[in-house]
């Protein structure tokens, strides 16, 4: 009796690929779609303190002891400050012409509020004329996280003297360069630098405040956003674009049942009414205001006429989500607690949830009535990725873009407004709190030597930048 596997059973033949429905992985993003990279100029530029820089918050923080991890500051960082066109030669080469970065604060108007710093401007000069040499167009974001820390001195965020200074920043940087830049970001993930920085006291400064206090830094993060959306309409020149980059809270529907999609529209709505849904709608929302009760942020006359200007699109910041379901309760929605052994990468808060790219948008534009959306960074951190001959399989980092880009790429086929894609982060750099233990890049660095290497997902990644299709 011979075997089902035996010498003399035909071979099995090969199964041709089937072309594929509209918007799968083989049909390509619209033509006007951008894929980009994204890092920030406290993370990678060093020269912490040269060129005539103040000091940051941040500066300041990492020299806390148990503040970073490792006692790491972001004295040198990738020496982006001195190695900016070699960088941009090598995004170039990988086929990027999309970068979104920021301008540090500091390095403008060291203490905040006083004199421009002439070198900080030429630096920043010099920059744009590398990018525009290599062909890479600049998404420049106002404000990500590094304060001149003689603000913080008097209050930070807590204080409207932050916010008053921040509209002369950013007039004075939109004036500038608005040869330059036709691509405006305000602020950087409002809950971080307010929440996380003044509530849980992860971030700098380090405070623990108490939630009034907490409250009003949201407030004057938005009428800042506001202050910077003015700066633009007024002195961006012709075709000037300017946006919010929002890390909003993310809800995945359990099941894609009418019953749990309400469920998790409406958990997103509660969960996001103190920035998004403020902004859109010009006011608190009642059930916020409900919420907070006495903590609530005081308001000056006139605030939301400058929070809720239009904006010519919306940026996400999207890592991870949490899963709602439709219940018998009051709020008539339930998130669920993720089992122990839920898949993650390295940060403890970095779930995988690929499902966010796609709901978190949907919900955007369902719920504020965005045209246009930017997923302006969404990546992954892992601790451990060797350059071994010359090479740094970190599959795990293509596995995720290869997962979020699909959920993406079926939100635009279902008509989601989304018209491009930043991925975080171009090189590894300072992960904040983490310091360098953490690498978000899909370039690897060599802290020691700062040797660049690509990892093979800045090969992937080039690649669907160049065929405009998931590979």
């Amino acid at each position: 009796m011979s075997s089902p596997l035996s010498s003399t059973t035909a071979p099995s033949p090969l199964f041709p690929l089937s072309p594929l429905p509209a918007f799968g992985y083989a049909s390509p993003f619209p033509g006007t779609f951008v894929f980009g990279v994204s890092a920030s100029a406290p993370q990678i530029e060093g020269a912490a303190f040269e060129g005539g820089k103040g000091e940051s918050n941040w500066d300041r923080f990492s020299r806390q002891p148990g503040a970073v991890h490792g006692g790491d500051t972001l004295d040198v960082a990738v020496d982006h400050y001195h190695r900016f066109d070699e960088d941009f030669a090598l995004m170039a080469s990988l086929g990027l012409k999309d970068y979104r970065m920021s301008i540090a604060w500091p390095r403008i108007i060291p203490d905040g509020t006083g004199a421009v710093n002439e070198a900080g401007i030429d630096f920043y000069r010099r920059l744009f004329a590398s990018m525009r040499k290599h062909g890479i167009r600049p998404w420049v974001t106002l404000f990500h996280w590094d304060l001149p820390m003689a603000l913080e001195e008097r209050g930070g965020w807590t204080s409207r003297e932050t916010v008053d200074a921040f509209a002369r920043y950013a007039e004075v940087v939109v004036k500038t360069f608005s040869d330059e830049v036709k691509h405006w970001i305000t602020l950087n993930e409002i809950r971080c630098f307010t929440m996380l920085a003044y509530g849980y006291g992860t971030k700098a400064p380090g405070r623990r405040e108490p939630e009034a206090v907490v409250n009003q830094t949201y407030h004057h993060a938005i009428v800042a956003h506001g202050h910077a959306v003015r700066a633009v309409r007024q002195h961006g020149g012709p075709g000037a674009q300017v946006g919010l980059t929002d890390n909003c809270d993310v809800s995945v529907p359990v099941s894609e049942s009418p019953e749990d999609i309400a469920a998790a529209t409406a958990w997103f709505r509660d969960r996001n009414a103190h920035i998004l849904g403020a902004i859109h709608a010009g006011h608190y929302p009642e059930s916020y205001l409900k919420r907070v009760g006495d903590a609530a942020p005081k308001v000056l006359p006139g605030d939301f006429d400058l929070i809720s200007q239009p904006t010519d699109f919306l940026g996400l910041n999207i890592y991870t989500g949490h899963y709602v379901r439709a219940a018998d309760n009051a709020q008539g929605y339930e998130q669920l607690a993720l089992p122990k052994n839920y898949p993650r990468a390295d940060p403890p808060w970095l779930h995988l949830v690929p499902q966010s790219m796609y709901w978190a948008p949907r919900m955007a534009a369902q719920l504020y009535g965005h045209r246009s959306i930017y997923i302006t960074e969404n990546g992954c951190g892992y601790d451990d990725e060797p350059v071994t001959d010359g090479e740094c399989h970190d599959l795990h980092r293509r596995d995720f873009v290869r997962g979020h880009l699909r959920e993406l790429h079926r939100a635009i086929g279902d008509g989601v407004p989304v018209n491009g894609y930043f991925l975080w982060s171009f090189i590894d750099n300072f992960e904040w709190e983490d310091g360098y233990q953490r690498r978000f890049g899909i370039v690897h660095c060599d802290y020691g030597t700062q040797v660049r290497t690509p990892k093979l997902s800045a090969r992937y990644y080039a690649r669907i930048v160049q065929e405009r299709r998931i590979l």
